[in-house]
């Protein structure tokens, strides 16, 4: 049960940072966890695990978090701010994979012991990054989008722009986790695992991010609750 403990703590002590960067530094703290959530989840990502009787890789939940960020973004501050959270995202990135690419070009010292581990972690990492750039692209895109289309529908349905935030939340996200799972399983594993195991991650992947999306309402909420309280 320890992966199964981990996963939720890492869970609720992720969304409950959000929420803390964005009282302690608004706006400017969520773009901050888009920085830190791009980094180590395409690092993340790599690793494999089990847990609730599933194949899984970590990451789901980091990267799980940048949808909550984009959706506190598009609710209290529009689709631009939510919009620059992804350029961010893309950014970082990109200069994440230069930086990352360089420590290979140096010759090591005889004494150094780090190499080797780096080379084995990073080796992998243009290509993961590569596709998590394209697939973030896609999917962070199609999700701020989505969330103003259900934002737009239920304002114009039921004539209030407060309510049912829940279902513009879970109607953009849930949708946009599955375009993720797709794209990013079969693009940044293709050929390195069997077609069994893509099939395994994929789907532990995305029962991940539905239980991510689900999770994350009542943080969006709160989110807004602090906004109107403090001005945020």
């Amino acid at each position: 049960m320890q992966n199964e403990i981990l996963l939720v703590l890492s869970l609720i002590i992720t969304y409950s940072v959000i929420l803390i960067l964005y009282r302690l530094f608004k706006e400017q703290g969520l773009y901050l966890w888009t920085i830190v959530a791009t980094i180590a989840a395409n690092i993340e990502v790599l690793i494999i695990i089990n847990a609730f009787g599933m194949e899984m890789t970590l990451g789901n939940i980091l990267f799980a978090s940048t949808f909550l960020v984009t959706d506190i973004l598009s609710e209290l501050h529009g689709k631009k701010a939510a919009q620059t959270a992804v350029w961010m995202g893309i950014a970082t990135s990109i200069v994440f994979i230069m930086i990352s690419q360089s420590w290979m070009l140096y010759i090591p010292n005889k004494n150094d012991f780090a190499t080797p581990a780096i080379r084995t972690v990073f080796s992998n990492t243009p290509r993961m990054m590569l596709v998590g750039i394209a697939v973030y692209v896609i999917v962070q895109f199609f999700d701020v989008w989505a969330y103003h289309r259900w934002w737009e529908y239920t304002s114009r349905k039921f004539g209030d722009r407060e309510k049912f935030l829940w279902l513009r939340n879970n109607g953009s996200t849930l949708v946009s986790q599955l375009l993720n799972t797709i794209l990013f399983t079969w693009g940044a594993f293709l050929g390195t695992h069997s077609t069994q195991t893509l099939g395994s991650i994929a789907l532990s992947s995305y029962i991940i991010f539905i239980i991510t999306s689900l999770a994350d309402t009542p943080f969006v909420y709160m989110a807004r609750r602090l906004h109107n309280k403090y001005s945020l």
